[in-house]
């Protein structure tokens, strides 16, 4: 069974840190991204890991910013979030692509709020 699990949100002030959490099921994955969606708006892409090449990749929002990572002997992946503004303020979701069948899995989302 593929499970996502996502931790770490919270309410914070602008200008902290956060960082998210996401334990996967041990299975191999091709690739890692969070994606976010704020009240009345669509889910967004965040940031993204691909093992092909190695690379991640970065929603211009966040550029700078957020760093996604991935600790394989944990099977967890991060998203450390700098400088957090109200902006930022959404459901965070952790998603990965099984390498078996490229079917992308979802977590269940981490809410992040940031707030003066």
């Amino acid at each position: 069974q593929v499970q996502l699990v996502e931790s770490g949100g919270g309410l914070v002030h602008p200008g902290d840190s956060l960082r998210l959490s996401c334990a996967t099921s041990g299975r191999t994955f091709s690739s890692y991204d969070w994606f976010r969606q704020a009240p009345g708006k669509e889910r967004e892409f965040v940031a993204g890991f691909r093992w092909s090449n190695s690379g991640t990749n970065y929603a211009d929002s966040v550029k700078g910013r957020f760093t996604i990572s991935r600790d394989n002997a944990k099977n967890t992946v991060y998203l450390q979030m700098n400088s957090l503004k109200p902006e930022d303020t959404a459901v965070y979701y952790c998603s990965a692509r099984l390498s078996a069948t490229m079917r992308r899995y979802w977590g269940q989302g981490t809410q992040v709020t940031v707030s003066s």
